[in-house]
This record gives structure tokens, C-alpha cells and sequence, in this order.
């Protein structure tokens, strides 16, 4: 093991509570600024109207932080958090935990839903909740030791940059023999040069006796975990049964929970095989359907795609159990074993990647175009490795090399890297650079956003190109599905509260395969019930993978198959019998309701949260170059003709084009008018005075702000 030397800066002795119906009641607090540790309580207000969860965490993020706060400044929080129904191991996907900070990204209140086993250990530590703040010198650990019942500050020297070493050896160090009863929060030195870190939270596989990771990728996280001089964050527990979060009717628990695990050990290797092949799956389905992003989201499909999907992972992926909590029978957590990285400091040495999945295989894939697995493999290594995240790296990445292929940017900008789309080598180059502070890869390591306004400050870049092409919207960058043919989704993007992130409302398949949602009233419908549905998992400590990635064979002749009620009905009786408050599926929206309206609020309180923030880049919505228009002429022709009603006979492609960006742009007028009034927002996209009251988030601070606004 590695030589550590250890400072102990402060300890807590604390008695911790039993869990109440999944409840620790109460909440830990830690200032890195001047060693204070304290424990808060949790009151019954905040749970009936924040449940847990990503609720609990904006609660807390809220009174941390000014209107005026800045991503980095020592005020802003990081807010970790489960829910009421995680930790419990016989449901598939309750292990969850939800990291919420201000964004460097987009500055504004930002959300991650992560796996691995450090929610439910630190809940049944006695915390509901671990919130944050301040900044120390480098290399701070917390310690939650829910076993000897203490919380330590401490500061470790020794341990080196990269997230795949710390997390190991601080397994190890914390663990006293018993590796499993440890999971550690890290992030990479990457996360110290760049806006697109991301955590690493940690489980330990007693098989393969090795870490193993999950990541809370999305808006910088990391970035602010690094800035705070947090080199990691340790929970320690042990035994976990179905008894651990002392359910309001453990019978009716285990009914239900029998029900759905059983399901799905029936189903999954009929349907996705995610315990053999996880999220792989959707690269050819995706693919199949126009739909992969592919060189920077301009197009939706390659011959080469087979090469990067499931056929070739499930060859690839090391065979065996691979949930990332205890007793999920999804089982999607596939990695590689053995693999060896060909650049880097990881050369020619064997290790374990975790993953890739959709999101790495398309965003560092088929949107850079690359088609090699291995290198797909390795970016994904790296970037856990060093503390990036895989989704914000590709988007980067492919507006860099269409700038470059575009001549908006040239080697001597990009200090010699040829740019080219699937030059693999300067992809995985960038990622070197980015973990040591150097090179263009500091550039690229800004996000999208910040580039556009560096190359055209200082390249002179076409600033209206960059604005179509720039694949981010409030600041962050899209995840992995091109939107162009579904307006849907579009929505589901550009009105999605933290950025375009699809954990919100997945509707391509609804909108572009089914038809299920041909109308703006149908349409906003859909994006009022998912996105609240969505929330709902991340209130309570859920992965929404075993609702609709593995559904009834009956499923399709219900009257919502899209919905999958009887798994909506299910986690009703789920929240039930963990808590005691009766729910029927419609409560679950209501719950969300409450947050989601809330947290578009704290938007609203930092300076967004409005209609113009909504905007989302035309190539979401459309063809932006000619051969982009080409790639799809007798599907845009037709649209123009039979849609649009247009006389195009004596069009060029030009003039098409311009024709059908009007249509287009105005259906996504139309389609956030019909969403604002579905969701009870005003016309400019403000939650009003009437929604807040029915939700009983009518709070004086809530008030305060939309009056502030002109709501009132």
C-alpha cells in the first residue's frame, strides 16, 4: 500500500440515528474554510414537499448560496444526497445518490445522478444529506464513518493525482480488512484545469477485488469538488438488508420488490440484455434511426457504427454480475478487464475500464468519428482516470474538429493537433493535455460555450456559424441523441431545467419511431409527465432503468405504453411501504412538481430561468450546412412540399434551407407556449403565483423572487 501521511484537523463524535421509514432525519454539514462540522435536523416540512433526494439537496444549495454566487466561490455547495428508498437491496435500482452544485458551466443550480454506494452509506451513517462548503488547501479528506460513528476532516499526503489510484488506496486505508464496507467520492487532476470535471463515486467489487466506478458526469461538479481543495469524500457501513431503512411494511416492500426483480430476470435477456451488454444496445438502434450523433450531432448515422456497438462489447466486456448496488437484477455496470491503454501514463499497463456506455460510445465515438472500440475504451478510461466527463468531453471535442475542418480554426491555434474528425490520436491527446493544464487542450476543456467566445475573440471565428454549431444551451453541453426530426426532443432538451441532458424527457422513440405524440398539446404533455416522472427517481434515490428499459410483454396493448404504468403503479406501492404516506401514481408527479418548479425558481433567483435561456442551437433543430440538407433532401423536400405547403421547383439548396429554418424555429415557438401553459409557467416561462401555491412551495423567499420578477 502506499505510504500515507495522515493529519487528523477535526473529529465529530456523533450518535447515530436508526433509520425512520427511510429517513436518517438529519443532515451533516462540513466547512472546509474553518473545520466546522455540524449536523442539522431534518424537519417534516422537508420531506413533505422536498421528499429526499435531489429535493433535499436544492433545499440546502438554496440557503448556502447568495443570488450573486459564483461557481467557485468558498459559499457554493456541494449537496450529496439519496432519497427515502435508497439503500434498499432488493429493488432494482435503489442505490442512487444526487450531487447538486452551482455550475461553472452554466452558473446556475446544476443536478447529477450517480451510482455506486456512497448515498446509501452515508444515509445509513445517520445522514439524509452531506452539504459542503468553503474552500482548504489540497488534499482534504472527509471521513463519514457510520461504523465507529465519528466524522473526521483530515488532510492525506501521498496520495497521487489520478482518481483510478486514489480511490484504490483509500479503500484499502479505510477499509480495516473489510474493502467492501468503504465507498469513496474522488475526481482527477483534470477536474484542477478544466469547467468538465466530474466525480467518481466508488464501490467495491469482491470478485474482481478491484474499485469500481460510477460517475456524476454532468455540468463541472468535479471541477468544483477540485476548487474547494476536496480530495476526496469516504463513507464507511456495513451490513445492508431490506430491514436497514426500517420500511413503514416490510411485507408490502418485499411483495413488491419480489414482482418487479422477477420481471426483470424474466424479461431483460429477452428484451435489452442489459445484464450482459448495458446501455450498448441503443448504438445501433440509435443508429438504425437516424438518430447517433455523428460528427458533431450534423449527422445521424455511419456504416461504420457496428463497429462500436453491442455485438462488439458483448465480446469485450468482462462476463459476471456487474450492478453498481447491492441485488439490482438490471446489472448494467459492464466493464473491461485486462485492457491496455496505448498512450498516456497508462501505457502498455493492464486495467479494468468501467464501461463504455451509450452515452461514451457515441460522444467519444461516432460524434468524433470514431469507429475503433479500443480507443472508445480508452477515452473512457482516461477520462474517469483524470476526472472528466465523457458526455461534455465528446460534444467538446466535436465542435473543435468541425471548427477545424471548417477553417475557423487552424494548428497554429490548436498548437499543432490535427483536428480532423477521427483523428483518435489528437482526441486522446487532448484529454493528456487537459489532465496536466496544458496545451489546446486547456481551450477545449471550457466547454462549448467558452470556446465559441474564445475563438472568435481570439481567432476571429464566425461568431453566427459557431452559434448554430455549438452543440450546448445554458451553458452545457448536449448529451448523445440528435434531436433535428423530433421536436419532442428538442423540447426535451432545450427546456430540460439544468441543460440538454436526457435524463428529463427521452422522447425520441415516443415522438420518432411510435408517433405517439403527433400534436403540440400531445407533445406538451409529454414534456409535463416525464420530466416529473424522471424527477421523481432522483427525489428518491431511484435509477429509472428498471421502469422502461425492461417492460411488461403485455406493455404495448395498455392504454399509455410509453409510460409504463404498471412499473408507475408498482413504485407507487414501493414509496408506500418504505414511508407510510400513501401515494398513488399520480402523487409521484405532484411530488416532482413541487421540486421541479422550485429548482426553475433558483434559476430565476441566479439570473435565468427564462424563456431566452430556453434557446437551444439550430442544429438541434435542423440542417446547418448544405450537406447536411443534402444528407436528408428527400425527407426536407418533402416536408417543405406536403407540410409547409412550399412551392420548391425553383429552389436551390440555399434557399430551401432558409425556408425551412423559419418553420422550424417558429413549431419551437410553439411548442414552449404550449409547454409554459401545461406546466401552469407564465409566457416567459415563469412558474406563477397560482402553480406555487397548488404545489405549497408558496414559500416567503419563493415569493420574494417572483415578485422580483414581476410575478406576483
Amino acid at each position: 500500500m502506499t505510504e500515507l501521511s495522515v493529519e487528523e484537523i477535526k473529529t465529530l463524535s456523533y450518535k447515530r440515528p436508526i433509520i425512520e421509514r427511510g429517513y436518517a432525519n438529519q443532515t451533516l454539514f462540513v466547512d472546509l474554510a474553518n473545520s466546522e462540522i455540524n449536523i442539522k435536523p431534518v424537519t417534516e416540512k422537508m420531506k413533505e414537499v422536498f421528499i429526499g433526494g435531489k429535493g433535499f439537496d436544492l433545499w440546502l444549495l438554496w440557503h448556502a448560496v447568495k443570488d450573486s454566487t459564483k461557481w467557485n466561490d468558498p459559499e457554493n455547495a456541494i449537496c450529496i444526497a439519496s432519497g427515502p428508498m435508497a439503500g434498499t437491496p432488493i429493488y432494482p435500482g435503489s442505490g442512487k445518490s444526487i450531487v447538486t452544485t452551482i455550475s461553472p458551466l452554466t452558473d446556475c443550480a446544476m443536478d447529477s445522478n450517480v451510482g455506486g454506494y456512497f448515498g446509501p452509506y452515508l444515509k445509513f451513517s445517520g445522514f439524509d444529506a452531506l452539504e459542503i462548503v468553503g474552500k482548504a488547501g489540497a488534499g482534504n479528506v472527509i471521513f463519514v464513518d457510520g461504523i465507529d460513528q465519528k466524522i473526521q476532516i483530515l488532510n492525506i499526503t501521498g496520495l497521487p493525482e489520478d482518481s483510478y489510484q486514489t480511490s484504490q488506496i483509500l479503500t484499502e486505508h479505510f477499509g480495516d480488512g473489510k474493502l467492501r464496507t468503504i465507498s469513496v467520492i474522488s475526481t482527477g487532476p483534470a477536474a484542477k484545469h478544466t469547467l468538465l470535471g466530474c466525480l467518481n463515486f466508488t464501490w467495491y467489487d469482491g470478485r474482481r477485488k478491484k474499485v469500481r466506478y460510477k460517475q456524476a458526469g454532468r455540468g463541472g461538479i468535479g471541477s468544483v469538488f477540485a476548487d474547494k481543495g476536496i480530495k476526496a469524500v469516504v463513507a464507511r457501513w456495513d451490513t445492508v438488508t431490506a430491514s436497514t431503512n426500517n420500511p413503514a411494511d416490510l411485507d408490502a416492500l418485499k411483495e413488491v420488490a419480489k414482482q418487479h426483480s422477477k420481471e426483470i430476470a424474466e424479461l431483460d435477456p429477452k428484451q435489452n440484455e442489459m445484464a450482459r451488454i448495458g446501455t450498448t444496445h441503443l448504438v445501433t438502434i440509435m443508429n438504425d434511426f437516424d438518430l447517433l450523433p455523428t460528427h458533431n450531432f450534423r449527422y445521424g448515422r455511419h456504416p461504420q457504427v457496428p463497429n462500436i456497438g453491442a455485438k462488439v462489447y458483448r465480446r469485450l466486456f468482462d462476463k459476471g454480475f456487474d450492478g453498481c448496488w447491492m441485488g439490482c437484477t438490471v446489472a448494467c455496470s459492464h466493464g473491461i478487464k485486462d485492457f491496455i491503454p496505448l498512450t498516456g501514463p497508462y501505457k502498455g499497463v493492464k486495467v479494468f475500464v468501467d464501461g463504455p456506455e451509450y452515452e461514451t460510445i457515441a460522444g467519444c465515438g461516432s460524434n468524433l468519428g470514431i469507429f475503433d472500440p479500443h480507443t472508445v475504451a480508452e477515452m473512457n478510461f482516461y477520462c474517469d482516470t483524470y476526472g472528466l466527463d465523457t458526455i461534455s468531453i465528446g460534444t467538446s471535442i466535436a465542435f473543435a474538429m468541425e471548427c477545424f475542418e471548417a477553417g475557423l480554426i487552424n494548428t497554429d491555434h490548436t498548437q499543432g493537433l490535427d483536428l480532423s474528425f477521427g483523428n483518435r490520436l489528437s482526441a486522446l491527446e487532448l484529454l493528456h493535455q487537459m489532465a496536466e493544464g496544458r496545451g489546446f487542450g486547456k481551450v477545449v476543456g471550457k466547454g462549448v460555450r467558452k470556446m465559441k467566445d474564445v475563438f472568435a475573440r481570439d481567432y476571429g471565428a464566425d461568431v453566427t456559424l459557431m452559434q448554430d454549431i455549438g452543440m450546448e444551451a445554458k451553458g452545457l453541453e448536449f448529451s448523445e441523441y440528435m434531436t433535428k426530426e423530433s421536436l419532442a426532443q428538442q423540447g426535451g432538451y432545450g427546456l430540460a431545467l439544468k441543460g440538454p441532458q436526457h435524463d428529463e424527457a427521452w422522447l425520441i422513440f415516443m415522438d420518432m419511431v411510435h408517433n405517439f405524440i403527433p400534436t403540440f398539446e400531445q407533445k406538451a404533455e409529454a414534456l409535463h409527465w416525464f420530466p416529473m416522472f424522471r424527477t421523481w427517481f432522483g427525489l428518491c434515490g431511484l435509477c429509472k432503468l428498471p421502469w422502461n428499459d425492461i417492460i411488461p410483454e403485455d406493455n404495448k396493448d395498455t392504454p399509455e405504453p410509453a409510460k409504463v404504468m404498471k412499473h408507475v403503479r408498482w413504485y407507487a406501492e414501493y414509496f408506500s411501504s418504505v414511508t407510510g404516506r400513501r401515494v398513488e401514481p399520480q402523487d409521484l408527479i405532484t411530488m416532482s412538481e413541487a421540486v421541479y418548479n422550485f429548482q426553475r425558481i433558483f434559476n430565476l433567483r441566479m439570473g435565468f430561468g427564462r424563456r431566452e435561456q430556453d434557446t437551444i442551437p439550430y442544429r438541434a433543430m435542423g440542417p446547418v450546412t448544405e450537406d447536411e440538407y443534402l444528407s436528408r433532401q428527400d425527407r426536407y423536400d418533402k416536408q417543405l412540399v406536403e407540410k409547409f405547403n412550399v412551392n420548391i421547383d425553383n429552389m436551390n439548396t440555399s434557399e430551401k434551407m432558409a425556408v425551412l429554418r423559419k418553420f422550424r424555429e417558429e413549431e419551437y415557438e410553439k411548442l414552449m407556449d404550449a409547454v409554459y401553459q401545461r406546466r401552469g409557467w407564465t409566457k416567459d416561462g415563469i412558474p406563477s403565483l397560482e402553480t406555487v401555491r397548488r404545489l405549497g412551495i408558496d414559500l416567503p423567499e419563493v415569493l420574494e423572487v417572483l415578485k422580483s420578477n414581476g410575478v406576483g
